[in-house]
Formats: structure tokens, sequence, C-alpha cells
């Protein structure tokens, strides 16, 4: 039998399109005795790196290509008449020239030649042809076009094209049979055409998934990419089943009379040998001032920054400083933290806010002496090692937090610095997630929303969970699977699509700058108009290139803005620089929960864990910032409980107290984990960063190797002790053992310290602002987050609680942002509908130069026309930005269009001191229409002015619909919709008692409704629900829909109650259950009583019922001795529906002291 390779293969990576998994594929291939393997996904090489790394550790060579679109014109016109289709031809690389060239035909592709497919014409492949073996590809080669088209001439002159270019021993026509009646003429026509020109015949099959089976998987995929079903017969779809990776034995029975053409798949794959180099690095060379080395220069940079930040420097510093130095030079990283120094000094120098640190960089000194981050690594125990681990080579990570305004003028600047060639953004690939692929497959098998929601929610929101995990550990999950045909279908479809690529974005922050052209690195590819790597960032590092992350964090922002108001109102200048993070007032404000708008603080699960944690120094802060996250939460009870009662905490060994004392006993951070290592097994700390990685990715192999080493030590070659172990430090074999038993249990866990501490300073930060300065810290706040409306009205609530007035946007006050003026904070014109920014700085400027705004046509004569429309204007009159000129907003929108026309139309004609503007509409409208002679029109009532506010600006600012009701609706709701958009389900929110499928009640307003007639001809709606705090969508299912429909309309207030539906893909839902009008309901409430011969002890006894029994039931407790009424939190709300609870507080306070009213 001849051997046979396979020379056109599409992978996952062919996105949407192939459903061959790289690792299946190359499994497959083994398995067939496949010695070599292509890959060639459409018009892309985004799976180069994964393929050529598993091929090689599977003893496969990989053979490295890609199926390019070829243009019908030049690649780069778009005639939508002639480009919409494109023709395709395969070319694979013979060596590391021909990949080279190969990257930039495809990075040419989607950089120039991009319209609907990456394209690219002959002039292209002329360019960069050395290297390179070319196949005619598939039907839609053009040759194969041509034959189809009966021009058998023109496909002789394309494929003779073809061969003078590349030479007869580097194109070869391809023949393919997948049962396809076209194929088998079109091959006849190849043959000849081979004959007559000594072109060389290749066999092919254009494989798109691993086994025949898969066909059918395949064809779901495509409906996901097309957005059809399966049931639609008008959709892209394969013809045949043929598309799979067949043995050697199929291909010959296809081809019986073809050896050559099926011994030159051999020959073609013994000719192509690519390497790639992941063993140099590819920096750019920083500019050094004259007479420095690299070395030199960070050296000095590192004494001038370590005077600058230290008065004492102690030995012990300098050592930490000139150990990290020794490590930078010795992996070869200088340049590289000259780079990093260098940009952030230019942002520093132009006033653009740099974060003061951000992931475990925080734990470098030497960043620390370089201004890259400003929080000492020293003072609070970080450690380098997390960061660069001499042990383990792997390229530094400095990720740097830019105000997210002006994050682009500092890649700008090295995009100039380095030249732009060298400079990209970096892809990043969405998979399909478990929960995703249910919901993708179930689109594609037509299959109800209900029921495909249904089975979504059954897989957990956990780090890791796939399809599988979630039969395992979820029996209804796994019952449904067992008992429904249609959905094991679903879930099997869904299995072998998880985890596939879906699309394309650009990496949120990712950079990579490279020595030389990227392109001779990495081929470019395009997301909309962002040109970005076709490799991801891991891929890029370990090929040796620099990547670094410009994020934008909008909290940087808010506290620079907050800081220019507080500037302007009282002349201060605000410095963090040298603050200790120490104001009893500030961590007050933290332990009541008051930390709306506080970076990271802010969800009401956090909030209710300070309130519980009551924090009173930074290293709380920095610790409660590490413990609210999915996982680490099960250590908050020990945490608060060792806090408060320190007497009480115990350590398996007294060698842990220095280092868990900090955390109250308990294990928070990667760094204690690494210092436990250290201290007590005695390994270097680069060795226990290995350990601690073994652990948090639970290599159990590994973790019991280093379990020996930990208790009893190793020895090295030369029989020294290598690390010290255990035993070895005094500490028994018992207590060694729990010790690395209690820190396995914890590493999966664990969070990294230094990412932790840098956030908390911002959140110390933004809290001390927001303490003293509240009024300019809203305005800030509000500012950064114009664009989304709940989250306006979420603080535009805690403005009021904070007594600040939110005054309404006025032409004659306003800029764009929102501002502060006597203690009041000003609505900004950029937060309106309909006005953009070259209106707000026409409108701005005008009152600059001439004053404020006597009235409407005042307003029109002088600001700048071209940046005004009727639109804008409408837009300022209907949110009462002219409330304080001359007319009401019903007047003013009866004249503004005519007040418009004739102002533009009399700066057209530049007749000065001719006609003017209330002579053009007194003769339009036969009287006089000046100021002071405005329509005679009644302003509008308060519900359409409050309605228009709200159509203009998202909210309301001079009142609210549900104003009147706002005690009942408190009263009513167990949440508001802002609390409800907060909860994800990937957070344990008990704090909360939430979870999908949680009971929730919601008062608010029907603001729209949307009528849905279902499959089965039933109704159904999706309505709209609004409170103080935002919106919320409702689904109302026809069961629901029937029972409660006369109370679904627009405008009116009512209670709804149904369940939460935590979306992962989109905003939280509710699904109704019962809506009625807010009017017919009657709300109980639980009344306690604490007599005078009772303790106030009680109180803690009553809290631990109430957490026992939550619900929806608002709780009043009085207390007679001292003649107090407490209100209980909404976390203390009871469930009366469950007696015990009530039963439990009658037993503990006397049934004549508990209540139900």
């Amino acid at each position: 039998m001849v051997d046979f390779t396979h020379l056109h293969v599409h992978t996952e990576y062919s996105l949407l399109d192939g459903a061959s998994r790289v690792s299946n594929t190359l499994d497959r291939a083994k398995e067939l005795g496949m010695k070599s393997l292509a890959i060639t996904d459409h018009g892309v090489m985004y799976g180069v790196v994964d393929f050529y790394k598993q091929a090689k550790s599977k003893g496969i060579k990989p053979i490295l290509g890609c199926e390019v679109y070829i243009s019908k014109g030049k690649y780069t016109e778009k005639d939508p008449t002639r480009d919409k289709n494109q023709y395709h031809l395969v070319l694979l690389a013979e060596n590391n020239e021909g990949y080279k060239n190969l990257m930039k035909i495809v990075s040419e592709g989607f950089v120039n030649g991009f319209y609907y497919k990456p394209r690219v014409d002959f002039s292209v492949l002329k360019k960069y042809s050395e290297g390179l073996i070319v196949l005619g590809a598939c039907l839609a080669g053009e040759v194969q076009q041509h034959l189809l088209n009966n021009n058998y001439k023109k496909a002789k002159e394309v494929a003779l094209k073809y061969k003078n270019h590349f030479g007869r021993d580097n194109f070869y026509l391809e023949l393919q049979d997948h049962g396809i009646k076209e194929q088998k003429i079109v091959n006849q026509e190849l043959i000849k055409l081979s004959n007559e020109t000594d072109i060389p015949l290749v066999i092919t099959n254009d494989v798109h998934y691993t086994n025949r089976e898969d066909a059918k998987v395949h064809d779901v995929l495509l409906c996901i990419q097309t957005g059809k079903t399966v049931d639609e017969e008008d959709r892209m779809k394969f013809p045949t089943s043929e598309f799979y990776l067949k043995s050697p034995k199929e291909m010959q029975e296809l081809f019986p009379n073809m050896k050559k053409a099926l011994e030159n798949t051999n020959k073609i794959a013994e000719r192509c040998d690519v390497k790639l180099d992941f063993d140099t690095l590819h920096l750019p060379e920083f500019d050094l001032p004259e007479g420095y080395t690299n070395v030199e220069y960070l050296k000095e940079l590192c004494l001038n920054g370590l005077n600058e930040r230290y008065d004492n420097i102690t030995d012990e510093i300098k050592d930490r400083l000139e150990y990290e130095l020794n490590v930078i030079i010795s992996m070869g990283y200088v340049d590289y933290f000259l780079i990093v120094w260098d940009f952030i000094k230019y942002a520093k120098d132009n006033n653009i806010m740099v974060g003061p640190g951000r992931g475990s960089a925080a734990g470098s000194l030497v960043s620390y002496t370089l201004g890259i981050i400003d929080i000492d690594p020293i003072k609070y125990n970080l450690i380098f090692e997390r960061f660069l681990n001499p042990e383990r080579v792997t390229m530094p990570d400095i990720d740097i937090d830019f105000c997210y305004e002006r994050r682009e003028e500092v890649i700008d600047y090295v995009v100039r610095k380095y030249g732009e060639e060298k400079v990209a953004q970096i892809v990043t690939f969405g998979t399909m997630a478990a929960r995703g692929a249910i919901r993708d497959v179930g689109r594609a098998l037509n299959l109800s929303y209900g029921e495909v929601d249904f089975i979504a929610k059954q897989i957990p929101m956990e780090l890791g969970m796939t399809i599988k995990k979630a039969l395992k550990v979820n029996n209804k999950f796994n019952e449904a699977y067992d008992e429904d045909e249609k959905v094991k279908e679903l879930i099997d479809t869904a299995i072998a699509v998880e985890g596939l690529p879906r699309h394309t974005s650009t990496h949120a922050a990712g950079v990579v700058i490279s020595k030389l052209p990227v392109t001779e690195y990495v081929p470019l590819g395009r997301n909309s108009d962002a040109i970005l790597t076709q490799f991801t960032m891991t891929e890029l590092e370990e090929l040796g290139l620099l990547k670094m992350d410009f994020l934008g964090l909008r909290n940087l922002t808010v506290i620079r803005d907050t800081k220019d108001l507080i500037k302007y109102n009282y002349n201060k200048e605000i410095n963090f620089s040298n603050s200790n993070y120490d104001d009893k007032l500030v961590y007050e404000m933290f332990s009541k929960g008051e930390t709306l708008g506080v970076f990271q603080f802010e969800s009401a699960g956090m909030r209710q864990f300070l309130k519980e944690l009551k924090p009173t120094e930074f290293e709380n802060i920095i610790a409660a910032n590490s413990l609210y996250r999915p996982g680490p939460m099960r250590q908050i009870p020990k945490y608060i409980e060792n806090k408060n009662n320190p007497e009480k905490i115990e350590y398996t060994h007294d060698k842990l107290e220095p280092i868990l004392n900090v955390t109250y006993g308990c294990m928070v951070y990667q760094e204690q984990v690494m210092q436990i290592v250290r201290d007590i097994g005695g390994y270097s700390m680069g060795r226990s960063d290995l350990v601690r990685r073994a652990m948090g990715k639970k290599k159990m192999d590994v973790m019991e190797q280093e379990r020996k080493h930990f208790i009893y030590g190793k020895k090295d070659e030369s029989g020294n002790l290598e690390i010290t172990g255990a035993i070895n430090n005094g500490i028994d074999e018992k207590t060694a053992n729990i010790i690395y038993d209690e820190m396995i249990d914890f590493a999966k866990y664990a969070f990294n310290k230094s990412h932790s501490a840098a956030y908390a300073v911002l959140a110390y930060e933004t809290a001390w602002l927001k303490y003293y300065y509240p009024v300019e810290f809203m305005a800030a706040l509000i500012t950064s987050i114009m664009g989304n409306t709940n989250s306006v009205s979420l603080y535009i609530q805690e403005c009021k609680r904070l007594d600040i007035e939110v005054l309404p946007p006025d032409v004659n006050e306003s800029y764009a942002k929102f501002t502060v003026s006597e203690g009041k904070i000003r609505y900004g014109l950029a937060a309106v509908k309909n006005v953009g920014l070259s209106a707000i700085e026409a409108i701005v400027k005008a009152r600059k130069s001439g004053g404020k705004f006597t009235s409407l046509t005042d307003f029109c004569e002088r600001v700048e026309t071209k940046a005004l429309n009727k639109r804008a204007i409408e837009s300022l009159i209907k949110c009462g930005a002219f409330d304080l000129v001359k007319g009401n907003r019903a007047q003013l929108l009866a004249i503004y269009e005519r007040v418009l026309d004739g102002v533009q139309q009399d700066k057209k004609r530049n007749i000065k001191g001719q006609f003017n503007i209330f002579d053009t509409l007194a003769k339009e409208e036969g009287k006089d229409i000046k100021e002071d002679n405005l329509p005679d029109i009644k302003e509008f009532n308060e519900r359409t002015l409050l309605s228009m506010e709200k159509e203009m600006l998202g909210v309301y600012i001079s009142g609210h619909p549900l104003s009147s009701y706002e005690d009942r609706l408190t009263d009513v709701s167990t949440l508001n919709t802002s609390e409800i958009h907060q909860i994800e389900e990937s957070i344990d929110n008990n704090n909360l008692n939430i979870k999908d499928g949680s009971k929730v009640n919601l008062g608010g307003i029907i603001i729209s409704k949307k009528n849905k007639i279902t499959k089965n001809n039933n109704m159904m709606a999706f309505v709209t629900l609004e409170d103080l705090y935002g919106v919320i969508e409702l689904i109302v299912f026809p069961k629901t829909y029937d029972k409660y429909n006369r109370h679904i309309e627009e405008d009116k207030i009512v209670l709804i109650k149904g369940r939460l539906s935590i979306n992962e893909e989109d905003d939280n839902k509710i699904i109704c259950e019962s809506i009625v009008p807010l009017t017919q309901i009657k709300k109980e409430r639980l009344y306690l009583k604490i007599s005078k011969d009772k303790s106030l002890d009680l109180l803690s006894s009553i809290k631990k019922i109430l957490s026992k029994y939550k619900g929806d039931t608002p709780v009043y407790v009085y207390i007679e001795k001292s003649n107090k009424k407490i209100v209980a939190e909404r976390n203390y709300w009871v469930n009366i529906e469950n007696s015990m609870g009530v039963k439990e507080l009658k037993k503990l306070l006397g049934p004549e002291n508990v209540k139900l009213n």
C-alpha cells in the first residue's frame, strides 16, 4: 500500500468551519500510521504554533501552510459585483524562508486585501514566492473554476502561469473526490491538463473534520457560523460526509490508478521542513544615552530611584535591589525594564495617570525604584520570585494601567519610538465554553429558548467546568441526558464543539513590540479596523517576542478628574505618594459598607462583607480584595472570626505565625504558600514558586514528589542538601504532612498578594476621595459611566443618600463632563442624547466669548451652526438645558426649528444689518415672535417633562415617577435592579443568599412591553421594568401572561414576583411568575421586642436565627430598655413561610414579643 500524507487540512482554526481539533486530528493521523500532516486553514495561520508543538510532541512532522484566497481582480480593489467570491489556493512552506513568505502573504491579505475575506493576487504571490510549494486547491481553485465554466483554454493559461513562476516542482494540480459529481468531471480535465503541461498531480482530501461521523457536528458548526438552523434548506451545507481524515487505504481506493499522484504527497512532505525558534529573544534594543551600556543605565536609574523612594536605605533594601538586578541581567531582560520605564516616564511626564501596579510586578523592588509601580514591596512583604523566577525561564510580565481616556497616547508613543511596522495589537480567541456551546448548538438544532436555557443553567459556573464534568456532578443534568433523546443530542453535539474557537477579538490591552518588523515573526490579521497578530499572547512570548499589556482603567480617570475638580474648586493639590493609608475615618466608611463607587469594593456582596469584616488597616483591605473571589470566599468566616478574636488564633506550628499573622492565621496569598515552602521546607524562593504553581494547577504527580522533598529534604548529585526539608528544620513528620495538605487544599484558590496590594491602593484612594470630597468624587464617577444609564441611576441614588443635589444640564453652566458648583453636581452635556462633542465645544466657546445665553435665539445666533443641528437643540430643550432662559419647554419646542432655520439663512446670506431672525420669523408667522412674545403655550405636565428627561438623559433628574412610592418599593422589593445586575453566578453570593433561580420580588414601573407568539401559537411577552436604580427585562411566559396580562400595561406601577435568571452572556433577567398593581400589595412585617428583663446579648442570637432563615419579610426590632427601634438590613429579612424561624424567635424572646403584621 502506498504511504499517504494529507496536505489539505482545515483545523478548528478555520473558525466555525473546521471541526477537526488539532489534538484529535494528529492522534488520528498517528493511529493511521502517518508520519506527517499539513495544516492549511482558510486564509489564516492562527493554529500554526499550536499545531507545530502538538505535532512535534506526538512524533508527527508538521507541514505548515494555508489555503489562501485569491481575488478575481486586483486584491486592493473592492468591487461588490465581482469580489464577494474568491478563488482558493493552497500554499505550503518548504523551509523557513517559505514560512516567512507565507506569513507575509497571509498578512498582506488582511492588511491591504480584506474584503469579506483576506485576499491576495498573483502580484503578491510573485513577490513572496521563494520557499513555497503551491497546490491548486479544491473546486474553488482558479483552474477548477475555469474548467467548471467550460473554459479549458483559460484554465490551461492559469495553470501555466503558476508553473512558470513557481517552477514545475513547486506547483501541483490537486485531485479530490468527495462523491461530488462536479469533482469527477473536473478531475478528468485536470489529468488531461497535467499531461499537456507536464504539471504534476497530487491527491488530497479537503479535510474539515476528523472522522466520518463528525459530519453532523460540522454541519451544526456551519449553522452556528451562518445563523441558520439544521432544518433550513437554503443554507451553506457540505454535500456529502466525505470531508474527513481518510486512511491511506481509503485514499488509494478512491484513486486506484493514480499511484504517482498519491506518492507525490509524501515527496512534498519530505521536502517541507520548517523549524520554529522558541529559544531566541527578539526584544527591541533600547536607545541608550551616549556612554552607557544597558546594564549601567538600568543600575543608575535604580540607584537614583532608591534614593528618591527611601529616606533610610537599609542593608536589606540594598541586598534586595542587587539580587533583583543580578537576576534581571542574567536572564537578559535589561532592555525589557528600560522599555517599560521609558513609556511610563513618558506617560507621567505628560500627566497621563498611571496605576500603582498590577499583577506580580508589584513584588519587584527594581520596578518600584524605576517608578513602574508605586507600592513598596518591602513594606508589604511582596515577593520578587512570584514575578520573575530565576529557576523558571519565562518572560517577565508587567501589565500597566493607564487612564482609560489617554491609554492610546502611550501606545502611539511606543509606535512612534519603535516604528509602526514593529508594533501590533494581539489576537484573542473567544471559545465555546460549556454553557455557550449548549446555547449555540440549541439554536442550530432549533430548540426552544426555555428548553435550552434550562439545560445550560444545569452546568455550574465554576472555573474549569466542562459539560462532561457537569454530567458527573449534577444529577438533574444527567437525568435529562439519559431520559430525553433531544437533550442527549444537544449535549453530545455541544460536547463535540465545546472549547472550539468561535471568533477572534482584539486583546483588551496586549501590544507586541519586536526587534524587526512584526511580519518577520508572526502573521498579521484584522479585527474590524484593528490590525493584530494571528498568534496569541502566550505563543508570542514562546517565540521570544515582547508583549506588553496597556490597560485602560476607568477608575484612574475618576481619580484624575476628582483631583482636577478639587484643584479647580479649592485650589488644593491632592498627592497620595506619601500616604500611609491609615485614615481611621476612611476605614469607618469601609466598615459601614458605604463603598458604592469605590474601586473593587462596590458590589452588594462586597459591601455586606465589609460590614462584617469592619476593616481597620490597609492589610485588611488587601486581604478583602483577595478573599472576595470564588474559592477563597470559604476562608471569610474564619478570617473575620480570627480578626475579631485574635486570642483564639491557632497555628499548626509556631513557624507559621510570622507568615500568617498578617492574615490572622488564614492562608490567603500565593506568596504565603511560597514563604511556607521556603521557611519550613527549606526551598529556595525560586523553587518554592514552582511548587506553588504545581499546587495551583493540581499537578498531582509533581505535588506528591514535592511532598517528599518538603518533608524529608533532597540532596543534589554531590550528596549535598539541595532542599533542607521540614524534619531537618525541627518539624515532625505528622505536622509537616498536615501543613502540606493545608497548602494543597488552599493553593488552587490562592490569590496574588502583589496584585491585590496594588489594587488596594486604588481602593483606598477612591474611598479617601469619596469620604473627604464626595461631591467632586461623585461628579467624576458619574462622568466615567455616563453611557451606562443603569449605573448613572445607581450613582444618582447614592448622591441622594449623601445629600448631594444633582442639577439638570444647563447651556449656561454645563460642560461636557459632570462638574461641581456650590456643592452641587451639574449634569454634563456629553450625557445628553444627540449632542456631540463638537456641539458641546461650540456651546462652551460661545459662552466663554460672549457670556451667558439670554434666549434660544441668542443661543442659535452665537453658537457655530455647523456644530449644531435640530436634533441636538430639541434634546437640549427636552432635558431642561434651556430651563433658565426665557420660555418654557413647550414654547421652545414649538419654535426651535424656525429659529434655527432663520439664523442659518441669515448666516448664509451674510446680510448684516438688513435682515435679522425676528424679521424672517415674523414674515413667516405674520406676527412678531421675539422672546417676549413667545407662543402662548402652557408648559407640559410633570409626567411629560420627566418622560422627556428620561428620553434624553436615560435617567430622571428633576424627579421620578416612583419618588412617592420609594418607601413602599423598599418594603416590598427583595432586591433592586442595580443589585440584580451586579450578581454574577461565578461569584459565591451567599452574603446575599442569591443564586440563579432564586425567588425575587421587585417593584417598579412598566416602561415597555413586547409581545411574541411562541411556536405553539401562545402569547408571551418581554417587559422592561424600571425602579429607582435602573431597568431590567422580565420574561413573561405564556401561562403567566394569560393570568396577568391585564396588569402588563405601560406606566403601570406593579410588584412582580419571579425567579432570577443569571445570564453569563447578557444582562440578568427575571422569569416572571406574577404581576400585580402595587396598590393591591399588603406587605407583612415581623416585629420583635427585646423586653426590659432581657439582655442585649440576644441581638447576636436574633441575627443568627435571621441568617438561618433568610427571606423577603422586613424585620423590626424594638429594645424596650432604651426605647430604641432598629430596622434590620435587608440581609436579615426573614422567610416567614418557614415556620421554624418564627418558632425559634418565639422560644428566644417569648411568644408575646414576636408579632407578624
